[in-house]
């Protein structure tokens, strides 16, 4: 009778260890809410936006201030996220920017190249 309690709680413990949990979807923050990020090539970042329309995002030289990316970019109202392609950026350190269709600058972050 001892024997078939352990099997039974066994069994259960196992059952239970088996379920799948819910996954929990990592938080992506948003990259302008933050001083500095680290990414690298193909790196996928976020970002929020109170309007739709157009907004332009734009990767400048830290030492320099040489533009060194500009891209125009249709974003919806909340978060909108981009790949960012960096391999043939020469500079290590830059400038993030984020400006709206009437050159008004919504984000400013420093990234730095991995």
């Amino acid at each position: 009778m001892k024997w078939s309690k352990i099997i039974i709680w066994c069994c259960v413990l196992s059952i239970i260890s088996c379920q799948n949990e819910d996954m929990v979807e990592p938080q992506i923050i948003d990259i302008f809410k933050v001083e500095q990020s680290m990414v690298s090539n193909k790196s996928e970042i976020s970002f929020n936006v109170q309007k739709e329309g157009i907004y332009i995002v734009t990767m400048v030289d830290k030492n320099t201030n040489q533009v060194l990316s500009r891209e125009k970019i249709k974003c919806i109202i909340g978060k909108n996220k981009i790949k960012v392609y960096t391999k043939t950026i020469p500079s290590q350190y830059l400038y993030l920017t984020l400006e709206d269709s009437f050159d008004n600058q919504l984000g400013k972050t420093t990234i730095t190249i991995k």
